[in-house]
C-alpha cells in the first residue's frame, strides 16, 4: 500500500499529459527529464521543476511556463473530474485506492505545486496507512540481497560497541526487506582468527581452567580472564608467538588438540553471543563458519580464477616491490610503498584476505557452494525472534572443492557492515570479487560488494562509571584486548531496572510480568536507536540517563507518543470506525501536517533502502512522533458533543500509532502501549 509514492506517479504522467497540452514539446519527460517531489510544508502536496527544465529550450521564463502548464494541468483535472462524476471512468484498477485528485498552482519561482482537498487527502492517507502492508516498496525487482552483520569474534562477549553493528546490520535487513528485495542475512564466525587462537593458548599454555569461576558467563571468562592475560603475554614472554603461530596452523589444519579446543571454545561463546544479540531484536538465516572456507578449498579455485581473468597479476623477479609475488592493482597511490595489494607471497603463501576473497565471492554466488546446511540450536533450546529458523553450514564430505551451485543464501548484491578500521581491506575485496564472474549488480554498475563502514561506540563519562569503569571524566573507548569494555548485556540489565522501577512507579496496575516485558522493550528501543539514528561516519558517544529521558531525540520520547495514542484509543471506549468517519471534517493545520507526514511513510523506505540508511527511518519515527504530539497538544480528539468529529479524528490517531508501529518495527523497536 502506497501513499505519496502514488501521488507522486499520478502527478508525474498528468504533468506530462498537460506539458504535451500546453504545446511544450512531446514525450518531454524523456527529452528534458524532470522531477516530481513531496512538496516543503505550505507548498502544496507535490512539486515539480518541469517549468525550469523546459525554460531553456523554449526560450521562456519558468514562472511563464510554469503557469502555462498549471492551467492545463487542471483543465485536464476538471474534465477527468466531470467524467468519473458522469459514471464514466476514474476510480481505483486492481483493487488499489486510486490517488487523490491535485489541483495546480504556479508558484512566481517557477514550481508547479499540486494541492489536493484536504479531506480527500485524509481519507486516502488514513485509509491506505490502516492495511497490514501499508508503506511496503516494490521497488527492487526481486534483488536477492546478503547483508552480512554482527561477525564478532567469537572469543569474548558482546560490548555495546557491537551492539551498532547489530542495530545497523538488522535494520538494513528489515528495511531492504520492506522495500521489495529477497534478503539473506549471515553472520561469520571467525572461528579461526587469531583472537581464538589466543585463547586456546591460554587454555593450552597458561593454566587457565576450562570452566569459568561460579557465576561468571563463559564468554566473559574468555574474554575478561584469559584473552587478556594471554595477549598481556606476548610482550614478555618471546616463546608465546611461536606457540599462537603453532596453535593457528593446528587450528586450520583441523583434527587436533587445538582446533578440538577453538571448535569446544567458539560454540560456547557463539551460542552466549545470539543470545545477546537475540535479546537486541536480531536475528539471522545463516551462519557461516570462517574455518570451513579454510578448509573447503575455495581459495585454490577461486586463486586460479583471478589469475585466468587477470584480477591479480605476477610481479617479476626484478620488480622494485612485491617481487615474485601475485598482486591485485589498487589503483591508489603509492607514496614511499606500493599501492597494491599482495594476495599471494614470494613463497606462496597467502595473505589475510585470502579468507575474505572466496567468501566474498561464494556470497555472490560467483563460486560453487561447498556446503550442506543443518540447523542450529542452542544448548539451551533458545529460538530466534519469531522463531526464525537458522541454518549453519556443514562442510560437504569429502571437503568440496566449490564444486555445487551457488549457495541458496547468495545474492546479486552482499552488504558487509563493518567498522571503518577495514575500509581499505573491503574496498580491495570489492575490486577484485567486481572483475570475478558476472560484474556489478543490476543498477546502473552498482558494486556487487558494499561495504556499509560505521564508526566506533564510546560511553560516557556518567554511563563509563556507573559500569565501574574509571576513565578519568572522558569518554570510554574501549578495547577488548585491554579488556576495556562493557558488554551490551550489562547495559541492557542496567536500562532494564531503570524503566522497570519507572514504569512500576506510573503503573501501579500493572502485574510483574507486563512491567518485565514493557522494560525489555524500552531497554532494548534505547541502545537501538542511539545506534542507528545518527550518520555512521560519526562516533557514538552512549550516555544511558540521555537514552532513557521522555524529551528529545530519544526512542523514549517515540514510544511515549505511541503509548499516548494508545491511552487516548482506549479513553475513547468504542475505538475507531473509519467507515463511518467524515473525513472532510479533518482540515486543520497540525491535523494535515499529521496527515501529510503519515503519508511520505513509503517514501521515507524507498530513501533508507536506496540510501542504506537506517538513520532516515529513525528520523522518521521522531518527526511522527513530534507532529502527533503538537496534534495532541492543541486538537480536541475526543468531543462528547460531536461523536462523528471525535471518532474522524480517532481513525488519525489509529492511523498514526499503525505507521509509526511499523516504521519502529524496522529499526526493531516495539512500540508499548504502556510506559
Amino acid at each position: 500500500m502506497m501513499a505519496y509514492r502514488a501521488m507522486i506517479e499520478s502527478a508525474r504522467a498528468s504533468v506530462g499529459r498537460a506539458v504535451e497540452a500546453a504545446g511544450l514539446g512531446a514525450a518531454a519527460a524523456e527529452s528534458a527529464p524532470y522531477s516530481v517531489s513531496p512538496a516543503r510544508p505550505g507548498f502544496g502536496d507535490v512539486s515539480c521543476n518541469a517549468a525550469f527544465v523546459l525554460a531553456g529550450r523554449v526560450r521562456r521564463g519558468p514562472a511563464e511556463i510554469a503557469g502555462e502548464i498549471a492551467a492545463a494541468y487542471n483543465s485536464a483535472a476538471a474534465g477527468e473530474e466531470e467524467s468519473v462524476a458522469a459514471g464514466r471512468g476514474g476510480g481505483s484498477s486492481g483493487g488499489r485506492r486510486a490517488a487523490p485528485p491535485m489541483r495546480a498552482s504556479a508558484h512566481p519561482s517557477g514550481y508547479v505545486n499540486l494541492e489536493a482537498r484536504s479531506g480527500e487527502l485524509a481519507e486516502y492517507v488514513i485509509s491506505e496507512s490502516l492495511q497490514d502492508g501499508y508503506g511496503r516498496v516494490d521497488a527492487g525487482g526481486g534483488e536477492r540481497v546478503v547483508v552480512e552483520h554482527t561477525s564478532v569474534n567469537p572469543n569474548k562477549a558482546l560490548h555495546i560497541g557491537h551492539a551498532r553493528n547489530v542495530a545497523v546490520g538488522d535494520s538494513i535487513a528489515r528495511i531492504l526487506s520492506y522495500a521489495g528485495r529477497r534478503v539473506s542475512v549471515l553472520n561469520y564466525i571467525d572461528d579461526s582468527g587469531v583472537q581464538v587462537a589466543d585463547v586456546v593458548v591460554g587454555f593450552m599454555h597458561l593454566g587457565f581452567a576450562r570452566e569459568p569461576p561460579e557465576g561468571m558467563p563463559f564468554d566473559e571468562y574468555c574474554g575478561d580472564e584469559v584473552y587478556v592475560a594471554t595477549t598481556a603475554r606476548y610482550d614478555s614472554d618471546p616463546g608465546m608467538e611461536a606457540r599462537r603461530a603453532e596453535v593457528l596452523r593446528d587450528i586450520e589444519r583441523g583434527g587436533t588438540e587445538a582446533a578440538r579446543i577453538a571448535e569446544s571454545v567458539t560454540g560456547r561463546v557463539l551460542e552466549r553471543q545470539l543470545r545477546t544479540c537475540w535479546r537486541l531484536g536480531a536475528s539471522y538465516d545463516c551462519l557461516n563458519y570462517e574455518s570451513q572456507v579454510v578448509r573447503s578449498g575455495m581459495w585454490a579455485g577461486t586463486f586460479e580464477a583471478m589469475k585466468a581473468d587477470g584480477t591479480i597479476e605476477l610481479e617479476p623477479d626484478s620488480a622494485e616491490y612485491n617481487a615474485s609475488c601475485w598482486v591485485f592493482r589498487t589503483g591508489e597511490k603509492g607514496g614511499r610503498f606500493s599501492p597494491d595489494k599482495v594476495i599471494v607471497r614470494s613463497d606462496g603463501t597467502a595473505t589475510y584476505i585470502a579468507k575474505d576473497i572466496p567468501y566474498a565471492a561464494w556470497k555472490l554466488g560467483r563460486i560453487g557452494d561447498p556446503f550442506e546446511y543443518e540447523e542450529y540450536r542452542a544448548a539451551g533450546g533458545e529460538r530466534q525472534p519469531g522463531g526464525r529458523r537458522l541454518a549453519r553450514t556443514v562442510l560437504r564430505e569429502g571437503g568440496g572443492g566449490g564444486g555445487g551451485g551457488p549457495s541458496p543464501f547468495s545474492g546479486t548484491r552482499s552488504i558487509a557492515v563493518i567498522d571503518s578500521r577495514q575500509s581499505r581491506l573491503q574496498r580491495i575485496v570489492a575490486g577484485i570479487v567486481g572483475r570475478l564472474g558476472a560484474g556489478g549488480a543490476p543498477g546502473g554498475g552498482a558494486p556487487a560488494h558494499v561495504h556499509l563502514s560505521y564508526e566506533a561506540v564510546t560511553l560516557s563519562p556518567a554511563t563509563a562509571k556507573s559500569m565501574g569503569m574509571d576513565t578519568g571524566g572522558r569518554a570510554a573507548q574501549m578495547s577488548g584486548r585491554r579488556g576495556l569494555y562493557v558488554s551490551a548485556d550489562s547495559v541492557i540489565e542496567m536500562l532494564r531496572g531503570r524503566v522497570g522501577a519507572e514504569t512500576r512507579k506510573r503503573n501501579a496496575d500493572l502485574g510483574d510480568g507486563e512491567v518485565d516485558r514493557i522494560a525489555g522493550a524500552v531497554a532494548v528501543a534505547a541502545i537501538r536507536y542511539e545506534m542507528v539514528k545518527q550518520d555512521l561516519d560519526k562516533v557514538i558517544t552512549f550516555d544511558v540517563a540521555r537514552s532513557l529521558s521522555l524529551e528529545g531525540d530519544t526512542a523514549s520520547y517515540i514510544q511515549y507518543a505511541y503509548a499516548r495514542a494508545a491511552r487516548v484509543v482506549e479513553k475513547s471506549g468504542a475505538g475507531p470506525d473509519a467507515g463511518a468517519a467524515d473525513f472532510g471534517r479533518l482540515g486543520g493545520e497540525r491535523e494535515m501536517a499529521l496527515v501529510r507526514l503519515i503519508g511520505m511513510f513509503d517514501v521515507r523506505v524507498a530513501e533508507a533502502a536506496d540510501n542504506l540508511s537506517p538513520k532516515v527511518v529513525a528520523r522518521y519515527c521522531r518527526e511522527l512522533a513530534v507532529s502527533f504530539n503538537a496534534f495532541y497538544e492543541h486538537v480536541r480528539v475526543i468531543d462528547p458533543s460531536d461523536e462523528a468529529l471525535s471518532n474522524t479524528r480517532l481513525c488519525l490517531v489509529a492511523s498514526f500509532m499503525s505507521t509509526l508501529s511499523k516504521a519502529l518495527g524496522l529499526i526493531g523497536i516495539e512500540a508499548p502501549s504502556r510506559m
